[in-house]
């Protein structure tokens, strides 16, 4: 599952990511910022990812395809974790999903929310 934080306003949105994400899950994700993008703006994304699982193998396709359509309308991203690989996932990311991707421990999701903002 995938839930809009209520942190977010203006061109800065965050996400949840809870348990196994699937492809139906992408429909809070995209709507948000392709709505961004059409009013001209520079998404800034948070993207908690504390109690995600793992993306079940239907939304590989919705997550290339969210990367290839919005990798040049993403100019921030944050990840935010406590495990190792979310580390690991934040360098994967960043040369498909946004122009600057920086991860951040869950301790710290207000140092996040900050640079996105800045």
């Amino acid at each position: 599952m995938i839930e809009k934080l209520r942190e977010s306003a203006g061109n800065v949105i965050g996400f949840k990511l809870i348990g196994d994400i699937t492809k139906a899950d992408y429909e809070v994700l995209v709507p948000e910022v392709e709505a961004l993008v059409q009013q001209g703006e520079k998404a800034r994304l948070l993207l908690d990812m504390t109690e995600f699982n793992w993306e079940k193998v239907e939304a590989w396709g919705a997550d290339l395809k969210f990367g290839h359509d919005f990798h040049n309308k993403v100019e921030k991203m944050a990840i935010v974790g406590d495990k190792k690989w979310d580390q690991w996932l934040t360098n994967l990311a960043a040369p498909f999903y946004a122009r600057e991707v920086k991860y951040y421990h869950s301790d710290d999701i207000e140092r996040a929310w900050d640079w996105l903002r800045a």
